[in-house]
């Protein structure tokens, strides 16, 4: 019996398209019977947030994190032509035309397939984010547990 091969992907942007390329490689190899993780740190977590606001404790720089950061996946810019919020738009457009998958479905495929989502615990205390303010079917952890997924993995990608 062969060993079951494992991607790991740290998601560290928190560019629109930079995290769908996360999800669809993520996707991918789950469909290929691979033990997936994707190891969400700093602004790649902004993928991970809920996209309604939910009423925590915060203190004031936490509070300036929270407003300056997107709230949810379908809230992020692009890496490159954001052209003030025009791009994701246009992106979404160009999407929608040609039948492809949005990021919130990927990220929603990802779980349902199994995919382990890790949220970094240090970059939360970071930036004042709290598990109520992320989206359900996460594990929490540091960049131990990371290491520990990516020295077994096959591929290892940095997004």
């Amino acid at each position: 019996m062969t060993e079951k091969k494992k991607t790991t992907i740290i998601l560290f942007s928190g560019d629109y398209d930079k995290a769908m390329a996360a999800f669809i490689i993520a996707n991918g190899a789950a469909a290929y019977d691979h033990e997936v993780t994707i190891f969400s740190t700093f602004w790649g977590l902004n993928a991970f947030r809920k996209d309604q606001h939910v009423q925590v404790k915060k203190g004031f720089l936490e509070k300036m994190f929270a407003k300056m950061m997107p709230r949810g996946v379908d809230k992020m810019g692009l890496s490159n032509m954001n052209f003030a919020g025009m791009g994701p738009k246009m992106i979404k457009h160009v999407m929608k035309k040609h039948n492809a998958v949005p990021l919130p479905d990927l990220v929603e495929m990802a779980q349902e397939q199994g995919v382990k989502l890790v949220a970094c615990t240090m970059t939360m205390d970071l930036l004042g984010l709290q598990k109520e303010e992320l989206i359900d079917d996460l594990e929490y952890a540091g960049v131990g547990a990371y290491l520990a997924d990516a020295e077994e993995g096959n591929v290892n990608l940095f997004i």
